[in-house]
């Protein structure tokens, strides 16, 4: 049995520092004490010589960008050149108003910095995200007030050939960080747009698309039973006749049991309406999060799965507290609460989610997060009280405690830091991303929690338009803690664990695994690029029986065609084996599949507002 201790420190942070934001202290965003940007765009809140008819955009709404967006990789690159410090990497997505003020800071260091490669690529990336925000500058709001936009409106076409794994909580996945979306042998498609509405300090966001997969044969019948006894679960299977066709009786997310069915159904990828006040976004929705340094995964919360329908409030502003501030810097914080979906040990399980940023220093940036998932049918009822008890718990609980009513959860706590190195702070950033199960944080008992540590170089000497970035992973904690995949992103209570529609929505690498990613990228603008990348991932042999081994080298090329139009080609040639698949039982040797992946993106971004 799993018992958990609380993270208090996490707990008693957030509540003070939402309390702190929302009702002590408004707090103004670094930017407001920076001059304009180069070209003078960006405005300045709170300068004295605005004109009185400006209003202040700390009023107005602001939609999110999403994290799959190229403006991500740019921002961490302008952060790594040493152009902008206002940044918190560890807390996605930003707001585009948010985005607005890191520029002004950006703009005036690029107008003060000495002429040179470094300068020029900074420049090129910052007209790249100015021109990104162009309509949220236009006319006498920074923000928009009674306007609608078109944010995009996108096709994504994706070949696969062999068989593809989609298995994020056991043997792996061939496609990661993608929103849970179905694929399968074949040729897949989703089509969507994104666009917004706003008044005042209310919006309305939505992204949809139409998915369309091939069906496929899935995981045999002894294989689906083999994981689920992993997961200390049960899979019943039946034969309907006329037909010799195992029809699975108890259907779990989690286990892609065949046979699988095409796919061609609309989704809403974020859909969520909002208010803004006081620099904070208090929302309801679906909506995207992303928290953790890392580029390839995020150890507490990530885009690999569907995002969850929750209410969410986020201070999306730097904050600063007299005193206290003096020793912690400015900070941010977010929280959020809702229902996950796919979970049949227990069915109708929720989660809620805290993480407070500090960023002490221009270059070094810590942060600590905590998620609990809690209550179920036959286990506990989602009310105000289970969700308080569950948030305020300070205590371990006993075995008694963890099967009655009274759980407080499955908790998972996590640190990550950044830290812009002595002497290269240019060009060199350390980054660690961690989580910890039973455990207040990955502080606390580091041979106890799982780690994504990375070293971004931000341009290769003598080459400035190329840069570097390397990420290690690993959640196969010490020997002794090594429990059959039954620790990190599991519990035994909440046994579909750390999931969302079957996949992990942590980080991809699973449950008890070890891998990495890197990648050489070769910069043609400031949202044009040439990259080369690898990925490996391996699941310990106690975990899964006979082990998996999955490796892949990947390239991709983002190319503009006037401002407006992006292709994104990707392709991807990956090769894996399980000795355990198809048949349940571990095969010597195991037969290695080999499955390439080709995807093309086309996305217009229409360059108007329609004001109502």
């Amino acid at each position: 049995m799993n018992v958990s201790r609380p993270p208090a420190m996490a707990s008693v942070i957030h509540f003070a520092a939402v309390l702190a934001g929302l009702f002590l202290i408004p707090g103004y965003p670094l930017a407001a004490e920076q001059p304009g940007g180069p070209d003078g765009a960006g405005q300045i809140a709170g300068d004295p010589n605005r004109p009185a008819s400006v209003c202040e955009p700390s009023t107005l709404d602001s939609p999110y960008i999403p994290v799959d967006s190229w403006v991500y990789p740019a921002v961490l690159r302008l952060y790594g050149l040493g152009f902008v410090d206002t940044v918190f990497l560890d807390m996605r997505p930003y707001t585009r108003s948010s985005l607005d003020h890191m520029l002004e800071v950006a703009g005036a260091r690029i107008e003060d910095a000495d002429p040179g490669p470094d300068t020029d690529q900074a420049q090129e990336i910052y007209e790249a995200l100015t021109h990104e925000l162009r309509a949220d500058m236009q006319g006498p709001c920074l923000a928009h007030e009674g306007k609608s936009r078109i944010e995009s409106l996108y096709s994504v076409e994706r070949a696969i050939s062999g068989t593809p794994l989609r298995d994020s909580y056991h043997l792996g996945s061939t496609v990661v960080n993608d929103y849970g979306r179905p694929y399968q042998n074949g040729f897949n498609d989703y089509s969507g747009a994104s666009g917004y509405a706003s008044a005042g300090r209310f919006l309305i966001y939505v992204r949809g698309e139409l998915q369309a997969a091939p069906s496929a044969a899935g995981y045999s019948q002894a294989l689906a039973q083999e994981l689920a006894a992993l997961d200390a679960t049960t899979y019943y299977f039946s034969l309907t006749a006329p037909s010799t066709v195992p029809i699975p009786l108890n259907q779990q997310d989690t286990i892609p049991a065949g046979p699988i069915a095409a796919a061609t159904y609309g989704r809403l990828m974020e859909a969520y309406v909002s208010a803004h006040y006081l620099n904070h976004e208090i929302s309801f929705g679906k909506q995207d999060d992303w928290l953790g340094p890392g580029l390839g995964g995020g150890m507490a919360n990530s885009n690999n799965a569907e995002n969850i329908y929750s209410f969410r409030i986020n201070r999306i502003e730097p904050l600063h507290i007299p005193l206290l501030s003096r020793l912690t810097g400015p900070f941010r914080y977010d929280f959020l609460i809702g229902p996950l979906k796919g979970h049949t040990y227990p069915v109708g399980a929720w989660t809620h989610v805290e993480k407070v940023g500090f960023r002490p220093t221009e270059n070094l940036e810590f942060g600590f997060e905590r998620t609990v998932i809690w209550g179920g049918n036959g286990h506990e009822p989602i009310t105000l009280h289970t969700f308080l008890k569950s948030f305020f718990s300070f205590v371990s609980p006993s075995a008694a405690v963890k099967n009655s009513r009274d759980d407080p959860g499955a908790r998972f706590g996590a640190f990550d830091f950044s830290y812009r190195l002595p002497f290269v702070r240019n060009w060199l950033t350390f980054y660690t991303d961690s989580e910890a199960h039973d455990e207040p944080s990955p502080v606390d008992a580091p041979r106890r929690s799982g780690y994504r540590p990375g070293l971004y170089l931000s341009h290769v000497p003598g080459i400035s338009k190329l840069d570097l970035r390397a990420e290690a992973v690993n959640t196969d904690a010490s020997t002794r803690d090594s429990q059959g995949g039954q620790f990190q992103y599991f519990e035994n209570i909440q046994r579909n664990g750390y999931t969302n529609q079957g996949q992990l929505f942590g980080d991809w690498i699973g449950r008890e695994d070890k891998g990495g990613q890197g990648w050489i990228t070769y910069h043609l603008s400031g949202n044009e690029w040439i990259q080369a990348g690898v990925r490996t991932q391996k699941a310990t042999k106690d975990f899964i029986p006979g082990g998996t081994t999955l490796n892949d080298i990947n390239f991709q090329v983002v190319k503009r065609f006037g401002k407006d139009f992006e292709l994104n080609g990707n392709f991807a040639y990956e090769h894996w084996k399980a000795p355990i698949y198809p048949s349940g039982t571990p095969t010597y040797p195991a037969s290695q599949q080999t499955v390439t992946t080709t995807t093309i993106q086309l996305t217009w971004f229409p360059k108007r507002k329609i004001s109502f």
